[in-house]
């Protein structure tokens, strides 16, 4: 199995990141027992890690018109720790046109050259985002 520099995982990450919602990620730079973790779920192993990210970009084409996820800054915390920050905001395909934003960080531990955790936080409790889908979008003056 090939092993990665934590420089060569970071720059890895500035590229894929910001077009996660758009294409696929390099799982090479992913351990086979990788745990995901957000504040809703939990996953083990690098299969299910390939089925959350596939999760999402189709739900992105099926219930937004539009959703970025806007990466501030990916930075190492320490040697085996790299921290992502990012924005993430939409509007969904809705008739009440609701749109979505929170904030968040990622949290990746590098082990023997491989992402082996990788851990959301997000800024806002899940029930509060959620209730972002009931509220409609105020309408822009012509």
């Amino acid at each position: 199995m090939q092993t990665f520099s934590t420089d060569h995982i970071l720059h890895t990450l500035e590229q894929e990141l910001p077009f996660l919602f758009q294409k696929d990620l390099t799982y090479e730079i992913y351990s086979p027992g990788i745990i995901f973790q957000d504040p809703i779920n939990r996953f083990q192993g690098q299969q299910a890690y390939r089925l959350i990210f596939w999760a999402l970009r189709f739900h992105r084409r099926l219930f937004f018109t539009h959703l970025t996820f806007n990466v501030h800054h990916i930075r190492p915390s320490d040697a085996n720790i790299l921290v992502a920050t990012w924005t993430l905001e939409g509007s969904l395909r809705l008739p009440w046109h609701p749109k979505i934003h929170f904030t968040g960080s990622s949290t990746y531990t590098i082990h023997q050259g491989l992402i082996t955790t990788h851990t959301d936080i997000w800024d806002t409790k899940p029930q509060v985002i959620l209730a972002q889908l009931f509220k409609p979008a105020l309408k822009q003056e012509k």
